[in-house]
């Protein structure tokens, strides 16, 4: 019997494995492939040949990335606005998060306010009302446009709420009793034990701002106000074939369109896979602990 159950155990877990694999392959292989294209030859491309290993070796579209300077000017205002976002998102949602957190006895306005929010995360204005206030406010063409266009992240600030609702009640009453004020407690005693959902509501902030185009074309009139991901979304370019000198010709002749473009891609790819593997420690515990209450 107990032999049955252990070979059970063990092809459920080689079951699972191989679940997991091939989830992680269809991640991965969309990656390798638009590697493999950014590195292969104008030709190798044209043709189909490439799968997921280069052909015609070639660092030809990375040097030409490198002297687009307009590429590197929506990479520091993709930066910018990705830094902005987060610590604003994160200054406005953790008081926010910890007020809406209190019993109604300890915060009466507390349910008008939080189906203020449900409602708010159901239904929106509008774009239109929503572009006539970000022009009356003036942030079009602006990076702080860019960075709270996208209002308060309700779902995020629900999974913080859930979180600070499961934190020992007698930790506060403990603080209370030393004399320790709400901002005490809540900078003292909360935030240092709050780091798993911190962490990932910011990767959360970071992924999705990172990632936005759309908001981009909305409030920037000019290609230099473009974050990265809408300067990569508009790469097809007409080019006036009249004005570009001998030299100028050869290079764009020896260039893929498909293949520097992938090069872009994974190129704007590399900040999200090299932050990920700092944040992605409290993942698990920030999404558990912030979404299920006792």
């Amino acid at each position: 019997m107990i032999e049955r159950k252990n070979a059970a155990s063990k092809v459920f877990y080689m079951l699972t494995v191989f679940i997991v694999v091939i989830f992680s392959l269809s991640c991965l292989l969309p990656l390798v492939y638009t590697l493999a294209l950014s590195l292969s030859s104008k030709e190798a491309v044209a043709s189909g040949q490439v799968g997921f290993f280069p052909v015609g070796l070639t660092l030809v579209n990375y040097k030409e990335i490198m002297k687009d300077m307009q590429f590197f000017l929506s990479f520091g205002i993709a930066v910018q606005r990705v830094i902005l976002s987060t610590l604003i998102a994160l200054a406005v949602m953790i008081p926010a998060s910890y007020a809406l957190a209190k019993s109604k006895k300890e915060f009466a306005p507390r349910n008008v306010i939080m189906w203020i929010c449900m409602f708010c995360m159901m239904f929106s204005g509008g774009l239109i009302p929503w572009y006539m206030t970000m022009k009356n406010y003036g942030l079009i063409n602006s990076v702080l446009g860019l960075a709270v266009c996208g209002g308060l992240p309700i779902y995020n600030m629900i999974l913080m709420i859930n979180f600070f609702e499961s934190i020992s009640k007698e930790l506060e009453e403990a603080a209370i009793v030393d004399g320790a004020g709400p901002w005490r407690i809540l900078f003292s005693i909360v935030l240092p034990i709050s780091k798993p959902i911190i962490a990932t509501i910011a990767l959360f902030t970071i992924v999705g701002q990172w990632n936005e185009f759309f908001q981009g074309y909305v409030l920037s009139t000019k290609i230099n106000y473009y974050p990265l991901q809408s300067y990569i979304k508009q790469m097809v370019v007409q080019i006036d074939y009249s004005t570009i000198t001998e030299d100028q010709f050869a290079s764009l002749a020896n260039l893929s369109n498909t293949a520097l473009n992938s090069a872009k891609i994974f190129v704007s790819m590399l900040p999200i896979l090299v932050i990920y593997p700092f944040l992605q420690k409290y993942f698990v515990s920030g999404i558990m602990l912030g979404s299920v209450k006792e």
